[in-house]
């Protein structure tokens, strides 16, 4: 049994998400986006991108991490 994928390489490889931003942002790319892929093997993750670099990579947390870091923030 494999690992699950913990990032990946170029956020624009997750073809089929919405990229969400924090109300809170401002209109300075200074925020995380936030999607939840539906297909491949990062489904069902949450996926994390620097929103300064749209094409760049992505971590994929599961929800619990997700919450887990929430909660510690």
């Amino acid at each position: 049994m494999s690992a699950l994928p913990r990032n990946v390489p170029a956020s624009t490889d997750l073809h089929d998400v919405c990229w969400l931003r924090s109300s809170y942002s401002t209109g300075a790319n200074n925020c995380v986006e936030t999607a939840r892929p539906r297909s491949g093997p990062w489904a069902g993750r949450l996926a994390v991108r620097d929103s300064k670099r749209p094409a760049g990579p992505a971590l994929l947390f599961t929800a619990e991490s997700w919450s887990g870091f929430l909660t510690a923030l």
